[in-house]
């Protein structure tokens, strides 16, 4: 753990933010309280068509492989790539199943309280597709950006909301 005077922070900023960013504890002391400084690491939840450009190494999913940060998918997803797969609309790697997905090491499944995240669904009045209203409300639940190619959802979600694709 770090720590700093007041007066040494100031001489070593961008030292002390580095060293936050990097997930080290930061301690900053003056007039004996004591601030602790942690880097919240941005965190970005794929839409459906962006987990599978992922998987497919599509030219499309490119941008999120230069991410730094952590990456989440959503249960939300699962299913619409199940419901694809029944329509004949994706395919995935022979041998393959939508719960192989989850395992993937490039991105965590992330579960949210099924009532608190629908009620954030519930007032996403601006979309008829139950798939896009799901993953919206579980970014804005969680307060993650969604990484979409969806040219409506980024007019949505705006550049505070939106990794566009």
């Amino acid at each position: 753990m770090k720590r700093y005077t007041a007066a040494k922070a100031r001489q070593q900023f961008s030292l002390l933010l580095d060293a936050a960013e990097r997930g080290e504890p930061v301690i900053v002391e003056r007039r004996g309280v004591r601030f602790r400084i942690r880097a919240r690491t941005p965190l970005i939840l794929l839409d459906t068509n962006a987990l599978l450009w992922l998987q497919g190494r599509h030219k499309r999913s490119r941008p999120l492989s230069r991410w730094a940060g952590r990456l989440y998918i959503s249960p939300a997803s699962l299913l619409e790539i199940q419901f694809l797969l029944e329509a004949q609309r994706v395919r995935l790697r022979p041998g393959m199943r939508v719960a192989d997905l989850a395992d993937d090491p490039r991105w965590l499944l992330d579960e949210p309280p099924a009532a608190a995240w629908f009620s954030v669904a519930v007032d996403l009045t601006w979309t008829r597709d139950p798939f896009d209203r799901l993953l919206v409300a579980h970014s804005r639940y969680r307060e993650w950006r969604l990484a979409t190619g969806d040219g409506d959802l980024i007019d949505r979600l705006g550049t505070k909301g939106a990794f566009e694709l």
